[in-house]
Formats: structure tokens, C-alpha cells, sequence
């Protein structure tokens, strides 16, 4: 259980597409929570990272980089964040999938995953913290009082994300959607640092056959036990 008795913390991971980001916000407005994206996180610093030509393996750079970022995450009235890098929305561009490839590079470096650990570490508020990524319960929250880690076929996966894509105006193929997913988690899976795989204590969801109302009511009445 949590040290901290003040503050509830579910810990979400999952691979790209598993619909973690959209089922954390619901549970965090459901409980008045607060919600952290890593992904989203890293995202941002890897974005900003490739705009000032620092290399993934320069790690004096990196460090120096962080000491000139203020990213935040603004709340929308849709329940989602937009997010700023020293106050330009970059939201669009964080999100895109360029911007994935570019994160999975950079968080299987040490110093990064180092640099941003203390930030996600602060996140941790009462009454209550939401946390999704890919390493929330195995790495920066192994005192979770609950972890899930979700899933899917890659295939069901790139099928969400296209409609996601889409929908903002993205022209995307979903061919290669899927191809850069399967590519996504075998970098993932596979990395030295944070491999993505399961806590030992999460509870595993496959949500290839689940819509998103039958996931998020299967995690509220995991927390209400």
C-alpha cells in the first residue's frame, strides 16, 4: 500500500494505443484526482530535445536542457491537457506519432528517464493521483495502491489511434499505424531501462473486446473494493 496515507495512487500502463490516457482522465475527473501523463511528459522533453539538435546520447546536453523547459499541461473544458513548452501550445505536435517515435528513443535513455523521474515522483498530491505510462507502477510508483496495466491487439490499438488521428485532421495510414505500433512496443518490451512489462501485483486488462464505459467501469469498482 501507499506510505503516503493522504494520497490514493493508481498506477496505469499499457502500451500505445491501450487507451490508458483517455481511461486515466475519466478516473481522475470521476474522483477529483489529479492526473499525470508521462507519456505526454516525455513526449515533450524528446520534442524539445529534437528542436534544439541535442542527440539522444548526449547526456550533458540533456541535463543542461531541462534547466531551460517549463513544461505544463493546462486542463480543457473536453476533460484532456494541452501542453506547453515555455509557453507555446505544442499540443498537436507532441501528440502526433512523429513525436512517439522520438519519445521511445529518448526514454530508453538512463539520464532521461533520470532527469524526468523526480518531476513524476512531485506528481503525487492528495487527495489522489492518476498516473499512466509505461513504467507508473513498476518504477516511479511501486507503492501504488492499485496498478492496471492494459492492453490490446496492435491491430485494435492502431484502429483507436487512426480514429483519434483522424478526427483531428491528421492524414494517416493505418497500415503503417500498425506497423509502427508492433515496431513501438518491441523497442519498448525490449529496452535495458523500464522495459515495458507488467508490476509483478498489476491486474492485467485486455481490452481488445471492452469499448471505454466497460473499462472505465472495471477499474472504478476494482478502487470502490
Amino acid at each position: 500500500m501507499n506510505t503516503n496515507q493522504d494520497v490514493y495512487i493508481l498506477a496505469i500502463d499499457g502500451p500505445v494505443g491501450s487507451g490508458k490516457g483517455t481511461i486515466g482522465q475519466m478516473i481522475a475527473k470521476h474522483y477529483g484526482w489529479h492526473y499525470l501523463d508521462s507519456g505526454a511528459l516525455y513526449r515533450a522533453f524528446s520534442y524539445a530535445a529534437d528542436q534544439n539538435g541535442i542527440s539522444s546520447v548526449d547526456d550533458q546536453a540533456l541535463r543542461e536542457l531541462i534547466n531551460t523547459l517549463d513544461i505544463m499541461f493546462i486542463p480543457t473544458e473536453d476533460g484532456g491537457a494541452a501542453i506547453q513548452i515555455n509557453g507555446e501550445d505544442v499540443t498537436d505536435k507532441v501528440r502526433h506519432e512523429d513525436a512517439g517515435k522520438l519519445a521511445s528513443e529518448y526514454a530508453g535513455k538512463p539520464v532521461v528517464r533520470e532527469i524526468l523521474f523526480d518531476l513524476q515522483k512531485r506528481a503525487a498530491r492528495a487527495p489522489g493521483l492518476v498516473a499512466d505510462g509505461r513504467d507508473m507502477g513498476s518504477v516511479v510508483f511501486p507503492q501504488a495502491d492499485l496498478k492496471i496495466f492494459l492492453t490490446a491487439s496492435a491491430k485494435s490499438r492502431a484502429q483507436r489511434r487512426y480514429k483519434q488521428l483522424k478526427l483531428k485532421g491528421f492524414d494517416v495510414n493505418l497500415t503503417r499505424l500498425v506497423e509502427d505500433i508492433e515496431l513501438r512496443d518491441q523497442q519498448d518490451a525490449t529496452r535495458t531501462h523500464s522495459p515495458l512489462v507488467p508490476a509483478a501485483d498489476a491486474i492485467v486488462l485486455d481490452t481488445t473486446s471492452m469499448n471505454i464505459e466497460q473499462v472505465f467501469e472495471k477499474i472504478v469498482s476494482l478502487i470502490d473494493k
